[in-house]
């Protein structure tokens, strides 16, 4: 009798064990729904983002002649927003990390769409270059704060497929941006097309801080805070300065931002000049060279989506969290360099968009896997820092692209060249990036003791 009553409990007990093992890989409805909400939000903050950048281009001409601005003024106010951006993600992440995501992306939104309504009443080129700077300052933490997000409500196993989503946001508000805006700027004026759009992003930002929270806002059952964590007991504390510091002693920090420089410089060179090859090298008409430069960015979707999707594949077949990342990251960035250099060779129309498009899906391929690093590359409460220093060497290469694009064309006349180099770009980029991304940083080596 006693070993009938007894001899269940066995499988009872490891069966629980095993259910408990099973619910740790699984969000619980109430996460799930925090899920939906968040992935919402930076989609939709993220569109905004991308089509908030392309205003000035798209207003360009009735922007020179109303203010009475010459080529070269409109060239340092193009400029003016990468810099800016550039050199902002450095401060941007850490604060992320500091103060958290619910209250920086609504900082964030609520900062860069005043700068951006305020373009919309400017009267000369210092207060327009302001605005622009201002622009670059305030939409700085948007790709952290996702980057934040995403470790913070997601396990480490969906993190890629989350990535890809808000990822997806920059090629469709690139792709969104040039109907759009043409047809708000000739509907109400390029001023209030400026106007119009601060006050979207204000609302979104007034969205993001009502509806958003952050874990440490929420009380988490133990199962779902099992979820979340890659560690048992990882710890949530504020990133300290020291630590901050401390991530640029890794190698795996140095070749992300290599291996960013190279995806950002040629997505940049195709972002600044697309049209502009489709006119000079492949002699389209400036009608035909609007459509067909929308093509690659479709491309650009599928390739954020699907490059996401694949580092969460790999994580789920055994392949540890960096490398499920860094696989993808460099074989795309490598395709990027055959394609590129495949691009500067042909001159017919077909095979050059063909040949674009492919590097536009790997681009952002790339782009995803570089992202959903930073989810895994530092401990949680350096994600949004790490991803900053990434988006920093990304952006470095960004703002570069289309100064030494338009130099090479200038002297020679080509865009073959400009396009030899961006491939050269990506082929060094990729391969600093496979030497040194060797592992995630772990916790113990941020607090040693000096």
């Amino acid at each position: 009798m006693e070993q009938s009553s007894t001899a269940p409990r066995v499988p009872k007990s490891g069966s629980s064990h095993a259910q408990n093992i099973a619910s740790n890989d699984q969000a619980s409805p109430r996460v799930r729904r925090i899920q939906r909400t968040a992935l919402a939000l930076l989609l939709l903050s993220g569109i905004i983002n991308y089509i908030d950048r392309a205003t000035l281009s798209i207003a360009n001409p009735l922007i020179r002649h109303d203010l009475g601005l010459s080529v070269a003024e409109m060239g340092l106010l193009l400029s003016a927003f990468l810099w800016a951006y550039a050199f902002a993600q450095l401060p941007a992440g850490a604060l992320v990390d500091r103060f958290g995501a619910r209250v920086m992306l609504s900082i964030s939104l609520a900062t860069w769409s005043v700068a951006q309504a305020f373009g919309g009443v400017v009267s000369n080129f210092s207060q327009f270059f302001a605005a622009r700077m201002v622009l670059g300052i305030g939409e700085a933490p948007q790709f952290p704060t996702a980057a934040k997000v995403v470790r913070d409500w997601f396990g480490k196993k969906e993190r890629g497929a989350a990535t890809g989503i808000w990822n997806s946001s920059s090629t469709l508000g690139t792709a969104i941006s040039a109907p759009l805006l043409t047809v708000l700027m000739l509907t109400v004026g390029w001023r209030w097309m400026f106007g119009v759009m601060g006050i979207v992003g204000l609302l979104v930002a007034l969205g993001f801080f009502i509806l958003h929270r952050d874990p440490h806002q929420v009380e988490l059952t133990q199962r779902e805070r099992a979820y979340l964590s890659d560690v048992d007991g990882e710890a949530q504390s504020r990133p300290t300065w020291r630590e901050w510091r401390r991530l640029f002693e890794f190698s795996t920090t140095w070749g992300m931002l290599l291996g960013f420089f190279g995806t950002i410089y040629v997505l940049w060179l195709y972002n600044a000049w697309l049209p502009s090859y489709l006119q000079m090298e492949l002699h389209l008409t400036i009608a035909k060279s609007g459509w067909v430069a929308a093509v690659p960015y479709l491309f650009g979707v599928v390739g954020s989506l699907s490059g996401g999707k694949i580092c969460d594949v790999l994580a789920r077949r055994g392949v540890s969290a960096i490398n499920s990342r860094k696989y993808p990251m460099a074989a795309s960035l490598f395709g990027v360099a055959v394609f590129t250099v495949l691009t500067g060779l042909t001159h017919n129309v077909t095979l050059a968009v063909v040949f674009i498009s492919i590097s536009m899906l790997l681009l952002y391929v790339s782009s995803s896997a570089a992202w959903a690093t930073a989810s895994v590359a530092a401990p949680a409460n350096c994600t949004a820092s790490i991803g900053a220093m990434q988006n920093f060497g990304g952006y470095f290469g960004g703002a570069l692209a289309p100064v030494v694009t338009g130099f090479i064309v200038q002297r020679t006349h080509s865009f073959q060249p400009a396009l030899f180099v961006g491939a050269a770009v990506a082929a060094v980029a990729v391969t600093g990036y496979w030497l040194l991304v060797r592992g995630p940083i772990p916790p113990a080596a941020l607090n040693r003791d000096v």
